[in-house]
């Protein structure tokens, strides 16, 4: 394992630097977004905090959110800059990034909003922003900075999930999806940028927030503080970092990495016809995980079908 103390050296308070780095968090204003940025700042980095300055619902918009985490940052002597830009434009986050400090190493997509309703209940624009904003959003801002990584062969994205893009949540079906995209998006590009040092992960924390401060009690929201969520990110953007496309469940000091099982399956073969009344009446092996196989990409999706039907679907050509 990484840390593990018999065969790696011991890690040091304040070990992982990120001097001559330069890191971008979204919705930097508050909550994670401010914590990320004064961590990573107090760790020697340049950080580009941008925040709309919007509602929790996503209206409205005001510099002063930025500003004062700037402001919070500099009176220590760490360097940073405000962008008040919308995720939306995403290319004016990275030129804020590349016009001051020339480079951009990470990439924190933390912004984001909610439109909480039932999906009898939900309007088409609740659905829409929400979009915009976590998924347009990740997608706009890890776009811009793409090229300046592969030119440099380094650089660290974060894209955060939640329990709900993984396991649903009633009310949340513009958010749990919004959600579950950033999933797919993040493991994609660990496997497009992981040959050029880029590397993609996906937290899921549990973190008290602006978003959850009048619902959660005062107990709850202590437990859940956003600084027991930072140190998984700064861990997972360190220069000596090897972790990539991994989906990591954190929050209350507690770090989870999730994996997917696949059932050793019902095969029932191509020879003949297929109903659907065999497969109800063995459904069970299709939901047996008895000697499951771990599932940890498309090609044991692939691996899995062709052991059944005794042909390489992977090298199959015409």
């Amino acid at each position: 394992m990484n840390n593990s103390v018999s065969n790696k050296r011991k890690i040091k308070v304040n070990d992982i630097r990120f001097d001559k780095k330069v890191v971008i968090v979204t919705g930097g204003g508050g909550g994670l977004g401010r914590a990320y940025a004064l961590e990573f700042a107090k760790r020697g980095a340049s950080v580009v905090v941008n925040d709309l300055g919007g509602t929790g619902s996503g209206e409205g918009s005001s510099s002063a959110a930025a500003d004062k985490v700037v402001n919070e940052i500099k009176a220590f002597g760490g360097e940073a800059v405000a962008n008040y830009d919308s995720v939306e434009n995403g290319e004016n986050i990275v030129k804020t990034a590349i016009d001051n400090y020339d480079r951009i190493d990470v990439v924190i997509n933390n912004a984001g909003i909610l439109r909480d309703a039932s999906f009898a209940k939900m309007q088409d624009n609740d659905w829409d922003i929400i979009y915009k904003v976590h998924v347009d959003g990740a997608y706009k801002v890890t776009k811009a900075a793409w090229p300046y990584m592969q030119k440099q062969g380094f650089g660290r994205i974060i894209f955060t999930t939640s329990a709900a893009g993984i396991y649903g949540n009633f009310g949340q079906a513009n958010y749990s999806s919004a959600k579950s995209a950033l999933t797919g998006l993040g493991r994609t590009l660990a496997i497009e940028g992981g040959r050029k040092n880029i590397l993609s992960n996906i937290i899921a924390p549990i973190a008290g927030s602006r978003l959850t401060e009048t619902i959660w009690p005062e107990e709850v929201l202590k437990a859940t503080s956003p600084d027991f969520v930072v140190p998984l990110v700064v861990k997972l953007c360190a220069q000596d970092s090897t972790e990539n496309g991994s989906v990591i469940e954190v929050g209350a000091g507690w770090f989870s990495k999730l994996r997917y099982q696949r059932s050793q399956g019902l095969a029932l073969g191509t020879k003949n016809p297929i109903s659907a009344e065999q497969i109800a009446q063995q459904w069970d092996k299709v939901c047996d995980f008895t000697d499951a196989d771990v599932a940890e990409s498309i090609v044991d999706t692939f691996n899995a079908v062709s052991k059944y039907v005794g042909i390489d679907l992977l090298n199959a050509k015409k």
